[in-house]
């Protein structure tokens, strides 16, 4: 008898935990809370350039030929380009596409083999912007075919980022304050934060000059001029919704 009371009192005692934890949870899960949107952005100069630049060449009759014209052409533009660079400053220049194949015509159901081509592609990183224009220009006076692509960007980007970000944070929590204030309530915590963080560049130039078209006035005018890049400014722009807690 006693075992079977000593177990009813165990059960009572575990079914009143259970009934006031059960309001508690509630009210955990009830907590009234208030979300808002704020932003940050700065505009910076750009310090760092990504350029593409690509080596075409072609035979009508040899992959060999062109390989090797393509390889005597890359190696002056590659040797030329490493010494432009300051490497100690973290600038490199690497190979990034390579490609060796036939080039076909169509005529009805036939297929004709018009010729070959070969394409090495290097990208040449650096913070020496200054000498983009002079790199391009003496990319193309060795044989480089293409200038794809260049690219401006900031080399502190994360640190402009995060500084960015606590300001839109605490913009954020001013703004429920003041909510949370006009509804006759306050902030008592962070109930969720999401954060991001891009770059829109304001230029965004690209280059495909093609030296195998150029030739007589038109090439010496092409030498004589030396390739200008602006800089222009990199926009950074920092969101965060957030949501508080208020009672």
């Amino acid at each position: 008898m006693k075992k079977v009371l000593l177990s009813i009192t165990a059960l009572s005692l575990i079914l009143g935990c259970v009934a006031l934890s059960t309001p508690a949870v509630a009210e955990a899960v009830e907590r009234g809370f208030v979300s808002v949107s704020s932003s940050a952005n700065t505009e910076v100069t750009p310090d760092v350039a990504d350029i593409s630049i690509a080596v075409q060449t072609y035979d009508n009759k040899s992959l060999q030929k062109a390989t090797t014209e393509n390889k005597e052409i890359s190696e002056k533009v590659i040797a030329a380009l490493k010494g432009m660079i300051n490497s100690a400053n973290g600038d490199y220049v690497k190979t990034i596409n390579y490609s060796a194949s036939p080039l076909y015509t169509y005529s009805g159901n036939k297929r004709n083999l018009d010729k070959y081509q070969v394409s090495n592609t290097v990208v040449i990183h650096t913070k020496s912007i200054d000498k983009v224009g002079s790199m391009i220009d003496k990319a193309i006076s060795l044989g480089a075919t293409n200038v794809d692509n260049l690219a401006l960007s900031v080399s502190k980007y994360d640190d402009e980022c995060n500084q960015l970000l606590v300001k839109a944070t605490q913009k954020a929590r001013s703004r429920a304050d003041l909510l949370a204030k006009s509804a006759s309530t306050s902030v008592t915590g962070v109930r969720s934060l999401n954060v991001s963080c891009s770059a829109n560049n304001s230029i965004t130039p690209q280059y495909r000059m093609l030296a195998a078209n150029i030739g007589g006035a038109d090439m010496a005018e092409a030498k004589a001029a030396s390739t200008s890049i602006e800089k222009g400014i990199v926009k950074i722009y920092a969101t965060v919704n957030a949501t508080f807690f208020v009672k």
